[in-house]
């Protein structure tokens, strides 16, 4: 059912409907590269994609697999770098006619009420002042606006001007609604209550809209909402990993088995886990005591196949005392949901712990090792000395200790290891494994670091571990 806002319809609207399970929009062998120290680096590569009618698709990945990116390329605001975009089987050459987006933050114009934020798209669109104004109350009115249209945005509650959001996208009746972490901004409550809203029209058939696009780091919310999750990897750059087909019938039940059973699933599947969800094959794979050090760790790990996670050492220990006061074993759906964390908040810890050798994971559930059982139980003196071992396997911090040649007062600048990074990693991935690896070699006492120079320093023998 769509709303018949304005007597001028807008482009996507003239075209003739697609049908229930009809392609919207597709990607093929879709690749967004950006520059890099050796010319480009991919974000994303090899992208197949298709959006059909009738469905709503969640875009689900770590920080930096590339879910906006690819939401950006599909809204025709960024060129792929190679491979094609098509909207009802036409390659995009520019922005597309057929979406409209709502951003994370609110994006609203602060000197404009609520009425003339929404009517912003029909306005770009040359509809006249009485229609856009008419179609502007009606999709206020459906968003749960009505009584606001003459208010500002400072006027407004978070979740007040995210509706405006909503308003200002369906308006233009978009085949495609694109939809970035629009809940992420919110607090808990009012995230609920809106996505719940947003449930109910489109299960009512009063959405304006044929398809929706949602970008989310929450498991939970993409299992509640969409029929399609397309689970995007990040190492070393952004492909499709796995597609979770979601079939339960609408209202979702969080209680249910079937529904713990999707988010269990999609958790081994951002874990790099198998979908029967065994743990993926290692050379080591065959042993069967977790205490066995990882002979081959060292050796398989290098600069450009081993990001660091941006997780500091409070906040991985703490999670290792955590699992510890489990007996050393949890299953991370539970733990995240008893935490209220999302998987940006929760998986750099579990990589931290894994890539350290503090904790490996099993199917659902992270393990401790005994080396990670150890750390969790030890006072501070005997937590760094762990620690420390464990971090010289990890490349970054291996380097930077390294090249210090274990002279007192030697000192390397920051550039160095930056220009190194720079041909594997973009600017923003260098600064947060830059930070990461700090963080970890200065509680190991292995090296310091002074900002004020941007440069390391091997610590006097008085200031070490």
């Amino acid at each position: 059912m769509r709303f018949p806002f304005f007597s001028r319809p807008a482009p996507a609207a003239v075209q003739p409907p697609v049908a229930d399970g009809g392609t919207l929009l597709e990607t093929t062998g879709l690749t967004k590269s950006y520059a890099g120290a050796d010319g480009e680096l991919p974000v994303l590569s090899g992208i197949d994609l298709t959006v059909r009618a009738g469905e709503i698709v969640a875009l689900l990945g770590r920080s930096g697999s590339g879910k906006s990116t690819l939401l950006r390329c599909l809204a025709g605001l960024l060129p792929p770098s190679s491979g094609t975009v098509r909207y009802r089987g036409t390659p995009l050459t520019g922005a597309n006619p057929g979406t409209a987006l709502v951003f994370q933050t609110f994006a609203l114009l602060p000197w404009l009420t609520v009425r003339q934020n929404v009517e912003l798209g029909l306005e770009a669109r040359g509809v006249p002042p009485r229609e856009r104004a008419r179609a502007a109350d009606q999709a206020i009115d459906l968003i749960g606006l009505a009584g606001f249209e003459n208010a500002y945005p400072k006027e407004l509650s978070g979740g007040m001007r995210q509706r405006v959001g909503f308003a200002r996208a369906l308006v233009v009746e978009p085949d495609v609604l694109m939809m970035d972490e629009p809940f992420s901004a919110l607090d808990v409550l009012t995230a609920e209550n809106l996505r719940g809203e947003l449930m109910e029209l489109w299960d009512s058939g009063q959405f304006p809209t044929r398809a929706v696009v949602l970008v989310t780091h929450n498991i939970e919310e993409a299992v509640l909402m969409a029929d399609r999750i397309v689970v995007l990897g990040s190492r070393p750059y952004g492909t499709i990993r796995e597609t979770v087909e979601v079939d339960l019938e609408r209202p979702r039940d969080r209680d249910s088995a079937d529904f713990d059973e999707l988010v269990d699933r999609v958790y081994r599947i951002m874990t790099g886990r198998p979908k029967d969800g065994r743990p993926a094959a290692r050379p080591d794979a065959e042993r069967t005591d977790p205490d066995r050090p990882d002979q081959d760790r060292t050796e398989r790990r290098t600069l450009a196949t081993t990001p660091l996670p941006s997780a500091s050492v409070d906040g991985l220990s703490g999670l290792a005392e955590m699992i510890a006061h489990r007996d050393g074993r949890c299953d991370l759906a539970d733990l995240a949901d008893e935490l209220g964390l999302d998987i940006d908040d929760m998986l750099p810890q579990v990589d931290a712990l894994d890539l350290l050798g503090f904790a490996e994971i099993h199917g659902d559930d992270l393990l401790l090792t005994g080396d990670g059982t150890a750390f969790a139980h030890a006072d501070v003196q005997d937590s760094r000395a762990l620690f420390a071992g464990a971090a010289l396997d990890v490349p970054l911090v291996r380097l930077i200790a390294n090249s210090l040649s274990g002279a007192p007062g030697a000192a390397v600048r920051a550039g160095f290891f930056r220009d190194l990074l720079a041909h594997h990693y973009t600017s923003e991935q260098i600064d947060r494994q830059l930070e990461t690896a700090t963080d970890w070699g200065r509680y190991a006492g292995l090296f310091g670091y002074d900002a004020g120079r941007r440069e390391y320093r091997l610590e006097e023998p008085e200031t070490g571990r």
